[in-house]
């Protein structure tokens, strides 16, 4: 897999990898706050592709005042689930952040569908809040402290 920074023309291709998600890993009202997020809050997004295709997209915003940074909206289309691909695009980014020397720790806010994956990479959990992106949804907001 080729990761490389977003551009504007992932615009559409990385919604079309979030309505393959849904409603399994993302609810539907989801959709439109990915938008949001790609069109005002990104900072820094990665692409991932395959063969050309854009299989799998991922996230890094910053936490300046706690010298922390957040992993946000990761995605892999479901075809790709299982290969590795979504392990690749999580390494890539804490790879960039562990070499920054203001941060010194990660976190994640995920779902009961995808927390197991973050633990396997080192991730706590720090704390869960039922339906708390939407029923069904529930938060898990885990963490990764840097040594």
């Amino acid at each position: 897999m080729i990761i490389a920074p977003y551009s504007p023309e992932d615009f559409s291709p990385t919604l079309s990898l979030l309505q393959a998600n849904i409603p399994k890993y993302f609810a539907p009202e989801e959709y439109d706050d990915l938008a949001t997020y790609l069109q005002q809050e990104r900072e820094d997004y990665f692409t991932g592709t395959l063969n050309g295709q854009l299989v799998a997209a991922g996230g890094i915003n910053y936490l300046p005042d706690s010298r922390s940074a957040r992993i946000s909206w990761d995605i892999v289309h479901p075809d790709f689930h299982g290969r590795g691909l979504g392990r690749q695009l999580l390494q890539h980014r804490l790879d960039l952040l562990r070499r920054n020397p203001q941060i010194t720790s990660v976190s994640v806010r995920t779902s009961q569908h995808t927390h197991g994956f973050y633990a396997k990479a080192g991730f706590l959990l720090q704390y869960q809040e039922k339906d708390y992106w939407f029923k069904g949804f529930d938060l898990y907001h885990m963490e990764l402290v840097f040594h």
